[in-house]
């Protein structure tokens, strides 16, 4: 997640529709989430669910983390009635039927696959896992349990990028030749950035959102992989730049930067013309089409303060995930499993042009 308040800007001279982020209401079978720690992104995945009017029969049932009083003021805060005293008593608890893993990066992949082990399905927050083998290990346990898995790179289930989608698919764009991506944000002190323990990395944390953005947009995987970057006196990358050459001639050029705040935009653009996905794009409020018009999309309101920009829209990747439950699937068709493997892939591949080597690398999985 990242840094900031959500404003939308304003475009004078372009026609702006402000529209309501309608999802149909859910059918009955209620889904019971457990979640998987107690830190800011937690907080803002609870808070998103509780304060939608249209959620359905989902609740927060449960809540663990490292330290029992956390988990016991997190549950208080946000009136969640149960309270593990460890991971592993809430995976085999019978009171939950998916996990919601919000745990630093280093921690995703054991504690996704304690509770697909323990027959929980669950919603990992990215990146998935640290690399493509720890990726490719927890998609085979989760398909041997017939159980739902899916990272949660929320920006695919936004309102938005459905409709940037459906203009792709119109062919108002012509060919899409081209994608530019920039994001950035000062935050290369954070320790989730900076530090290797922690997992840190600029294209892990950051730029899992550009990467993926390039995958929804050529639903390809690319030929080439060009990256360089910067590195702490940890190792760590605190920027990347990637260009991505796909089959056709077409190309994506991203940008990703812990030190500064870039106009994190993301344009499209085709033999027809260029749409532009408006600042923040990782979860976006205002689409600039391909006639000039622009599009707002309006998130809901919660009497309580999110942690980071946009927060609200954790609520439709909530929903994604209990519409594909009680439909029996065991994967998204907007966030699918080779999704995944690729941008694991990617990653890897990115780190390893550019320098930076984490002791999981070394391991089998």
């Amino acid at each position: 997640m990242l840094p900031g308040a959500s404003r939308a800007k304003q475009h004078s001279l372009a026609k702006s529709v402000c529209i309501a982020n309608e999802v149909t209401e859910i059918t009955k079978m209620t889904i019971r989430w457990g979640i998987v720690g107690s830190g800011k992104i937690c907080q803002d995945f609870v808070n998103a669910i509780n304060s939608y009017p249209k959620k359905g029969d989902m609740v927060v049932s449960a809540v663990a983390a490292r330290e029992n009083s956390r988990a016991a003021e997190f549950a208080k805060c946000h009136n969640i009635s149960k309270v593990f005293g460890s991971y592993a008593e809430m995976a085999e608890s019978k009171e939950i039927d998916v996990a919601y893993v919000g745990a630093l990066n280093p921690y995703h992949y054991e504690l996704s696959k304690l509770f697909l082990e323990s027959g929980k399905h669950v919603l990992c927050e990215k990146p998935l896992c640290l690399n493509y083998k720890q990726s490719e290990s927890l998609i085979k346990i989760a398909k041997e349990k017939n159980l739902f898995l899916m990272e949660g790179v929320w920006s695919r289930f936004s309102p938005l990028y459905i409709s940037l989608e459906n203009e792709i698919e119109s062919g108002k764009l012509g060919k899409i030749l081209f994608v530019e991506v920039n994001l950035g944000h000062p935050i290369a002190n954070i320790g989730r950035i900076s530090k290797k323990e922690l997992g840190g990395s600029a294209i892990l944390d950051m730029g899992v959102y550009a990467l993926q953005f390039a995958q929804f947009i050529f639903k390809d995987e690319p030929i080439k992989v060009t990256a360089v970057g910067e590195l702490n006196e940890d190792g760590v990358d605190l920027v990347d730049t990637v260009v991505l050459e796909y089959s056709e001639s077409r190309r994506a050029v991203l940008n990703i930067h812990s030190k500064v705040k870039l106009w994190n935009k993301a344009t499209v653009v085709g033999t027809l013309g260029r749409s532009t996905i408006e600042d923040p794009f990782h979860f976006p409020n205002q689409l600039t089409h391909v006639n000039g018009t622009v599009e707002n999309f309006c998130l809901h309101t919660s009497p309580n303060e999110y942690n980071f920009q946009n927060s609200a829209g954790l609520v439709y990747e909530a929903i994604e995930v209990a519409n594909c439950i009680r439909n029996g699937l065991s994967e998204s068709t907007r966030m699918t499993h080779k999704d995944s493997l690729i941008l694991s892939k990617l990653m890897d591949e990115v780190r390893k042009q550019v320098g930076v080597h984490l002791d999981v690398d070394d391991k089998n999985f």
